[in-house]
């Protein structure tokens, strides 16, 4: 007796499986854990539902995706030799496979096993392998679903409904006896089909035409149309049931012939082994470092001059969210690049937390308050914030300027730019360049070969684009990934990998010896411009900003000094001497006296008129220039009107008085009510506190290791509740075991419930219990009663495992456990 039965269902085998395979498998399939099952049979249940089997499906690699596939058009159940030679060929080989083929199936096959197995995908020993009867019907071919094995029906299925007289006709045609039943026909035909010596012999005898058209059938897709008269290849096939009829112009070639042309073989080329991701070219590790490096700090000021040319209030939002594309054009003029890019910097940004709504009724884009602290981070912190937020960002902007499944465009920072898979997707590609050797940029080609591999299923479907949506999640990573730095020349950036493996702490130590340190000067120049060589300190940066006009960005940036800069940085509540002192400071060159006389040009016309509200009044000391203005065409649209000497009165309001004198060739400085100079500094507009954008989880999350462990507990407890022995307190006498069928909550009246519950804690037995908790969701519990008092038995709980007090009116019934032996 020493022999262990065999599993005759889902359910008995994952029973028999120890605690950590039972982890195992709520690890690969976090959506069973969702709610925690009750037991194993309902844990068997959901893991045999279609939604759960198509996720399951979907994570399967190419090879475990092609045993499963070739289990479902084996017979069920199929012994392992039967799935190896599926899958290797029946050693009468048609030339196409190779012996270095079959070996690394037979060296594979037990892996992908293993895989389908812990999935609970494939159940039962190596003699009786079973694949569950969901994925069965997902992968076996139908004419609505064809296989990818491009297999058709078995006889036995493309022969259902064909009446006695065709199969009899059929079976004289291949020259075997008549039989005496449908049934016995189908037997004898399959059996035919099946053996490889009389159906070669049956092949050695048709016409070459006719062979012609199996072997456009062979690799499938197996089904053919027909004509009412067919040419006489195809009516020899179809007479001696080689080509079966699905329609009046339809034809199948049965599997059992398919099988056998195909010398036995499921899959014209088995994939065991991952495609080989092979590299495109070999640079020197220190050059990919410098070249990463230079990108991480073009994109830290990317970001920062973006969200400074928004920093005073940024563009107006779309009614349906996002970013028009007339402001997406126009940021990317402003940062001098493309659309596409533009689009990444600005969804960088809103991922990482530094840009969002301002939440106003006239709802804008804006910097956040996290922006100013970015800003007082190093260079090199402020890097793997953006990198960081990036990794698991659903987020994506290579889809903007393309059209979502109602046909409506995709705009910059809309809501409709999440996908799911972009996380999963993001990190699997820079594993791959992380597997590579330092220095190493992978073929792009090779490397969406080997994710196509790993996940055939998920988003196999192409797109209007042509491609599959990971494989274009794939390019943009690449592509993003250099942008930001991650990568440099195509290579991933030691600094990236230390980001990978170990964390933003040694990812920062790493990049900051590449990164150029900030100067504290620039070289002035006798045309009115200014040189920084390099990254400058930022309260430099930020003066020079409002002094100077940038004129081309680089290597070195050139700013150019002119009149309406200068207003601007006297605006700012700059004096003449002040701008002069700090160009001294900061330059290595004297300053040029084409500069220092526009300064003080500037300055001695600034302020000369004065603009403040009536609506708008413009006064000056001086008539002649008040008298210039009133003469001046351009003026008329002000409506300007004299109410003294020196003060002139306009119909528009200060701020727009201000622009067209400006626009005039005018320096008016703005005034309080109380006559005072106003300074106009850039105004620093910010959002309330964001959180940024958190990303769509693609399913439910990994289970950690205590919420495994808790789990399983739960489950194998519940079980036990669910298939312990007990006794039927309503069938006969003491000792009986319960003929209800495993699972039913036990029905006893309040008076039996109480009676049995105050025996048992007398006796210190256990029970069986049916329990409704305060929801309304019932379960059965297994409990050893110690005190039964005041409405409430305290007892306990083998289910859960500790103490419990449960009220006495939830108890739907009790039962007796049976004594070992009993039953």
């Amino acid at each position: 007796m020493g022999t262990t039965t065999p599993p005759r269902t889902l359910a008995e085998a994952l029973r028999a499986r120890g605690d950590e395979s039972l982890a195992g498998l709520l690890r690969a399939r976090p959506d069973l854990l969702n709610p925690v099952p009750n037991d194993i049979t309902q844990l068997a249940t959901r893991a045999g539902t279609r939604a759960s089997v198509v996720r399951a499906l979907e994570h399967l690699d190419r090879f475990a995706l092609q045993t499963a596939e070739a289990l479902a058009v084996a017979p069920d159940p199929a012994p392992y030799d039967t799935l190896l030679s599926l899958l290797t060929g029946d050693g009468l080989d048609d030339g196409e496979q190779r012996d270095d083929a079959g070996a690394a199936v037979t060296a594979a096959l037990p892996g992908a096993l293993a895989t389908l197995r812990e999935q609970a995908l494939v159940w039962g020993e190596d003699d009786r392998l079973r694949l569950v009867r969901t994925a069965r019907e997902l992968l076996a071919p139908s004419p609505q679903h064809p296989s990818p094995t491009g297999l058709g029906p078995t006889v036995a299925e493309a022969t259902a409904g064909m009446s006695p007289g065709r199969l009899q006709e059929i079976l004289a045609a291949t020259g075997l006896p008549a039989t005496h039943d449908p049934v016995s026909a189908v037997a004898a035909l399959s059996a035919l089909f099946t053996d490889r010596t009389r159906m070669a012999e049956l092949l050695d005898t048709a016409p070459v035409e006719a062979l012609s058209v199996l072997d456009r059938l062979v690799w499938g897709p197996p089904y053919g149309e027909v004509t009412p008269n067919p040419t006489p290849p195809v009516k020899w096939l179809r007479d001696r049931g080689l080509l079966l009829p699905v329609s009046t112009r339809t034809v199948v070639l049965p599997r059992e012939a398919a099988l056998h042309l195909r010398a036995g073989r499921a899959h014209r080329v088995p994939e065991p082994v991952p495609p080989v991701v092979t590299a495109a070219a070999e640079r020197d590790p220190q050059a990919v470092d410098s070249a990463a490096a230079g990108q991480a700090f073009t994109a830290l000021a990317t970001v920062e001059e973006l969200l400074k040319l928004w920093n005073g209030g940024g563009p107006p939002i779309l009614r349906a969210g996002g970013l028009s594309v007339r402001e997406l054009k126009r940021t990317a003029t402003a940062l001098d690049t493309t659309e596409p890019v533009t689009a990444f910097w600005l969804e960088l940004a809103y991922g990482a937390g530094l840009l969002a709504s301002d939440g106003e009724t006239d709802e804008r884009y804006a910097p956040t308050p996290a922006y100013d602290e970015w800003l007082d981070l190093s260079a090199q912190d402020r890097w793997t914030h953006l990198a960081s937020a990036w990794l698991p960002a659903t987020r994506v902007p290579g889809l903007v300027g393309g059209q979502d499944a109602k046909g409506r465009a995709l705009s910059a920072l809309g809501p409709e730019l999440d996908r799911s898979a972009a996380p999963g997707v993001r990190a699997r590609t820079l594993a791959l360049l992380a597997a590579l050797a330092p220095g190493t940029a992978p073929d792009p080609e090779a490397l969406l070969q080997r994710l196509r591999w790993e996940r055939p299923l998920r988003g196999a479907a192409p797109t209007a684009e042509g491609t599959d949506l990971r494989s274009r999640l794939a390019l943009w990573t690449l592509n993003e990934a250099e942008l930001l730095g991650i990568t440099g020349r195509g290579a991933l950036a030691t600094h990236a990998r230390a980001l990978l493996d170990e964390g933003e702490g040694a990812a920062a130590r790493l990049l900051a010896p590449l990164l150029p340190e900030p100067l504290d000067h620039v070289l002035l120049q006798a045309d009115l411009t200014a040189v920084a060589p390099g990254p400058l300190e930022r309260p430099l940066a930020e003066t020079l900003s409002v002094l100077a006009d940038v004129e081309s960005k680089g290597g070195a940036t050139v700013y150019r000094f002119t009149p309406g800069s200068v207003r601007r940085a006297l605006d700012a509540g700059q004096a003449a001497s002040d701008l002069h002192a700090f160009l001294a400071a900061h330059s290595r060159t004297p300053v040029p006296q084409p500069l220092s006389y526009l300064i003080d040009d500037v300055a001695r016309r600034h302020g000369h008129l004065r603009i403040g509200a009536a609506s708008a009044y413009v006064r000056c000391d001086d008539e002649a220039v008040l008298n210039e203005i009133l003469a001046d065409r351009r003026s008329t649209g002000l409506r300007l009107r004299r109410l003294a000497p020196t003060v002139l009165a306009a119909q528009a309001d200060p701020g727009s008085l201000l622009e067209a004198l400006r626009e005039m060739g005018y320096a008016p400085a703005a005034e309080s009510a109380e006559g005072d100079v106003l300074i106009t500094r850039a105004g620093a507009r910010r959002t309330p506190p964001r959180t940024p954008p958190a990303p769509v989880p693609e399913g439910p999350p990994t289970p950690d290791a205590t919420l495994l462990g808790a789990a399983v507990r739960a489950i194998r407890a519940g079980d036990t509740a669910a298939t312990v022995p007990r006794k039927d307190p309503t069938a006969g006498p003491p000792g009986t075991p319960d003929s209800r069928p495993s699972g039913t909550l036990p029905r006893t009246t309040s008076a039996e419930t109480l009676a049995t519950v105050q025996a048992a804690a007398m006796t210190g037995s256990s029970l069986w219990i049916g329990y409704v908790t305060a929801e309304g969701s019932a379960s059965q519990r297994v409990i050893a009663p110690v005190r039964v008092e005041g409405g409430f038995v305290t007892a306990y709980d083998h289910t859960a495992d500790e103490v419990r007090t449960y009220p006495l009116h939830r108890i739907t019934g009790v039962a007796e456990l049976a004594e070992e032996g009993e039953g």
